[in-house]
């Protein structure tokens, strides 16, 4: 039977009246205050054997008491709870040396399983780091339950060099989630290094991540640092690890297996002092069983996994996005806007296929382009195109349709050269007659969404605004 008194603050009572039922039948002494007042005379008395308390109460912030008490008895362990469910608020928690987090509304069961390990770990100072700089900013944004497991494990993460893999659709904000992990960890000192393994040819890969020497290949002119010598003692993000070819998989793997590299080139081993986070929107498993992706070297990855949900998996948090995005256009000088109820829900109830990414550019569309102060519902359905986004698998049927499209109207384009020579000024008439259907295909696809059509085709969305207009293309759109 569980034994063990736990000190409970909170001035809420209907709150205090659950935790004290639930806690009571686990076995547990419950004593139960409304201020921080009591608490702190508590824990000053050398009573509980363990903290459970609300951030906001009436005579001080959790927030504020806990360097005291983590001061004056540092093994006692102490869990915040909080209405205020942002990123911060569980930085701010890690930082001052609470043993975790929970979010409100709570799951009593986990609640009883978080005091039960608390209780059972063997006591030792649990002392908080000094609070950080600039805790006001806000990294990441969202309050639904997604993200407030993300929260949890970034907190539990930042005081660690433990290896994170992100997983996420394009679009979801891993590059971000890197970020705060670095700036808000142990080594926030140190730089921040990212590199794309898609954007950088193959055959570079090795020399942008390790460096090389003078002479080592032909143009190498002079000794070149790579990136984990930049990132030495900070962290080293690796995007799209997923596109990262064979040979420079296996350099990696040794540099994770030794904490040392050379430089392409060189003979000296370099000490890698480096915390690597990386990313992917693939599925390496899938990746591994068609080999392309080396299982040694995941696992080595993979020591945290973190999926980041993609935006419409936790669409309550579209509000809050929106007024974010709308705060950060006002800094940088754009219009102030605000937002109907109407449209809003609208924004809710859409799929977001580009993600968060997505929304941030319309809403940065929104601020820059409509004269309005208010953006109403009209304006979001200019603005998607369409009010009911096409399901995955109406999407790829619609792809395959315009492949196919595409491919009958080269193939008859090409025959009709026959056996000759084509014609000078082929490249202009292959745009002309190829480039003009392609685009008129894409749009009548997506149904007249630019949006969707410049994704389908592979173009920015401006230049595929550009090509409309150049080229005179009429965008009819359709509803279902």
């Amino acid at each position: 039977m569980p034994t063990g008194t736990i000190l409970v603050a909170d001035d809420d009572a209907a709150i205090r009246t659950v935790l004290n039922q639930a806690l009571s039948r686990a076995g547990y002494d419950v004593r139960l205050t409304g201020n921080a007042t009591t608490l702190w005379r508590w824990v000053a008395q050398g009573d509980g054997d363990i903290v459970i308390t609300d951030v906001v109460m009436p005579d001080e912030n959790a927030f504020d008491l806990l360097p005291r008490i983590k001061k004056l008895r540092p093994e006692l362990p102490v869990v915040v709870m909080s209405a205020q469910n942002t990123f911060m608020t569980a930085i701010k928690a890690s930082e001052r040396g609470a043993y975790d987090y929970l979010p409100k509304p709570f799951d009593l069961k986990e609640l009883v399983s978080i005091v039960g390990r608390a209780l059972a770990e063997p006591k030792g100072k649990l002392g908080g780091k000094a609070p950080l700089a600039d805790t006001d900013t806000i990294p990441l944004v969202g309050r639904s339950p997604a993200m407030q497991d993300i929260y949890r494990v970034l907190a539990r993460l930042m005081q660690t060099d433990l290896t994170v893999m992100i997983v996420g659709e394009s679009g979801t904000g891993k590059e971000l989630v890197a970020r705060a992990l670095h700036d808000y960890g142990k080594r926030r000192a140190g730089p921040f290094v990212a590199i794309n393994m898609a954007a950088i040819p193959r055959d570079l890969i090795e020399s942008e991540l390790f460096g090389h020497e003078k002479g080592a290949f032909t143009g190498a002119q002079a000794r070149n640092p790579g990136r984990f010598e930049q990132a030495e003692g900070g962290t080293l993000f690796l995007d799209e690890i997923g596109d990262m070819p064979m040979e420079a998989q296996t350099r990696l793997l040794r540099v994770l297996q030794q904490g040392e590299y050379t430089t392409v080139g060189g003979r000296t081993p370099i000490k890698a002092d480096v915390r690597i986070v990386a990313a992917t929107n693939k599925d390496l498993r899938q990746q591994i069983q068609q080999g392309m992706f080396r299982e040694d070297l995941f696992f080595r990855l993979n020591v945290v996994p973190l999926r980041l949900p993609p935006l419409r998996e936790r669409s309550d948090d579209v509000p809050d996005l929106v007024r974010h995005f709308f705060a950060q256009a006002e800094r940088e000088g754009l219009p102030a806007k605000q937002i109907d109820a109407g449209a809003m829900e609208k924004l809710k109830r859409y799929r977001w296929p580009g993600n968060v990414r997505e929304l941030e550019n319309m809403i940065r569309r929104l601020t820059a382009l409509y004269p309005q102060e208010i953006i109403t519902g009209p304006i979001i359905d200019n603005e998607l195109s369409t009010p009911e986004p096409m399901s995955a698998r109406e999407a790829a049927r619609e792809d395959e349709t315009l492949m196919a499209s595409v491919e009958r109207h080269m193939g008859t384009y090409f025959k009709s050269f026959g056996d000759d020579v084509p014609p000078p000024g082929l490249y202009h008439r292959v745009l002309r007659e190829v480039e003009i259907p392609l685009i008129s295909a894409a749009l009548a696809a997506t149904r007249g969404n630019q949006i969707k059509a410049a994704d389908l085709l592979g173009v920015n969305r401006n230049t595929l605004r550009k090509k409309v207009r150049d080229l005179d293309i009429q965008v009819i759109r359709t509803s279902r």
